[in-house]
């Protein structure tokens, strides 16, 4: 699914205008994104958290050379779903 495929549904299932159903789309993952890069997390009930989480560095390997490399500290986007979308996911298997 794209954020095309979910404006699409703002305006299907809600009849807004899509120049609406977008604006609003928009807005929340402007939101989403915004309190992430300030470092706090994003916890959406019945979905679940979204959060910033920094790895160390440490030693790699390049796969083509097999010359050992040191990988740099990096923060990485982790997502943690809610126990109520993991039981609907067992449930739609």
């Amino acid at each position: 699914m794209t954020k095309i495929d979910i404006i699409d549904l703002l305006y299907e299932r809600m009849g807004l205008p899509k120049r609406e159903a977008r604006e609003v789309v928009d807005a929340v993952f402007d939101t989403i994104k915004n309190t992430l890069i300030a470092g706090e997390q994003v916890k959406i009930a019945g979905f679940g958290t979204f959060n910033i989480r920094k790895k160390g560095s440490r030693k790699g390997r390049n796969p083509r050379t097999k010359e050992e490399v040191e990988i740099k500290p990096r923060k990485v986007l982790v997502f943690k779903a809610s126990s109520e979308l993991k039981k609907t996911h067992r449930e739609s298997s």
